[in-house]
């Protein structure tokens, strides 16, 4: 829901009705994943996605029967079904989808956790799954990781929920969970839809080269919050750098000592040059960074091996690091590169091989 925040936001403020649709569980090779939303206005307006049109006209339609009735609604299409091959999900794998009303007195809360999502504050929101058919539905939590607003009906099932949802919050997780409706752990009761939305995982792109402008460009575009660092001021420029979040002069070593990296952070060091990139490597390969990647040649590769060995990293540390940076797609332009780079990261994030899809059957292309 994260996409089209911005616009349910303008929809609650404006008072008007709309419905919800949300992916809350996929099984083989379903389009999207758990949490992508499509949200319709009682106007007949559409934002955002949940199948990258195999369901949409279906999803549509149903949508527009919740916004009448206010009652939400649970539906799964799968190829097996009649429905799912009339609808069009022909692409083998099964979607479940959760259609919520909201706006004009549905969803009290649905501002303040819009609020949060704008600002970057993490926040959850915990919903009962409707039977199938059924409109019963027992509330809903909004949890953050200091409160919790709204109740399921129930005390020690909301402390329990709570709980899990705390837990799905801090990994930036989102799930279907489910417990016994007095809180014990059942599988065969109350399932517990869990969307959560944590800060976006940030981007450190070091160097104001143009090879740097396209992968904070493609960076932004794929969600991340890119600060773009440079110890030269006139290259660090919003002029040369429109899409990145952040824009900061400074020794690029110096940057990293004093700013935040989790493991959700990935580092792309396009300096290649020794006296930036060892001192920032140095450190960086000791941080908790998901993905490290340098530029560089295949000799200016082992030239920095051989520097960061003298400054005392060992083969586990240096093991971290990707170098060269990207995958071999045979890239040129300082787009095509970028798209090498960020194929890598995406690769390493999901456990993708980095191979054409026509060469890996019979793998899953979802995994």
């Amino acid at each position: 829901m994260r996409d089209i925040a911005e616009g349910l936001a303008s929809w609650s403020a404006a008072g008007r009705r709309f419905a919800v649709a949300t992916v809350v569980r996929t099984w083989k090779s379903a389009p999207r994943r758990p949490g992508a939303s499509l949200a319709v206005a009682e106007d007949g307006e559409v934002i955002g996605s949940v199948s990258g049109g195999c369901v949409e006209g279906a999803v549509y339609e149903l949508a527009r029967e919740v916004i009448e009735t206010g009652e939400p609604a649970l539906v799964t299409y799968g190829v097996s079904d009649d429905d799912a091959l009339a609808v069009g999900l022909t692409c083998g794998g099964i979607i479940e989808i959760l259609v919520r009303p909201a706006g004009a007195g549905h969803v009290p809360e649905l501002p303040a956790v819009l609020a949060d999502i704008a600002a970057g504050r993490p926040v959850a929101v915990a919903t009962p799954l409707p039977q199938e058919g059924s409109g019963e539905a027992t509330g809903e939590l909004v949890v953050t990781p200091a409160s919790v607003v709204g109740t399921l009906g129930d005390a020690r099932l909301d402390s329990a929920v709570a709980e899990r949802v705390r837990g799905l919050l801090a990994q930036g997780g989102t799930d279907v969970v489910h417990v016994g409706r007095a809180g014990e752990e059942r599988r065969d009761d109350l399932a517990v839809f869990v969307q959560s939305f944590a800060p976006p995982p940030r981007m450190l792109v070091f160097g104001a080269i143009d090879f740097a402008s396209s992968v904070a460009r493609i960076g932004k575009f794929l969600g991340y919050h890119v600060t773009v660092c440079d110890a030269r001021p006139v290259f660090a420029t919003r002029r040369r750098f429109p899409d990145a979040d952040e824009l900061v002069v400074s020794w690029p070593h110096r940057y990293l000592d004093e700013t935040v990296v989790d493991a959700n952070t990935v580092i792309c060091v396009l300096t290649h040059d020794p006296k930036f990139d060892v001192p920032l490597l140095q450190r960086a390969l000791r941080t908790p960074a998901r993905y490290i990647g340098a530029m560089g040649s295949r000799r200016t590769h082992e030239d920095r091996l051989r520097r960061l060995h003298e400054a005392g990293l060992d083969e586990s540390e240096l093991a971290r690091l990707a170098s060269p940076i990207g995958l071999d797609l045979g890239a040129r332009t300082p787009e095509e590169t970028a798209v090498a780079i960020m194929a890598e990261i995406i690769a390493l994030r999901w456990g993708g091989t980095g191979r054409r899809l026509v060469e890996t059957t019979p793998l899953p292309i979802h995994r």
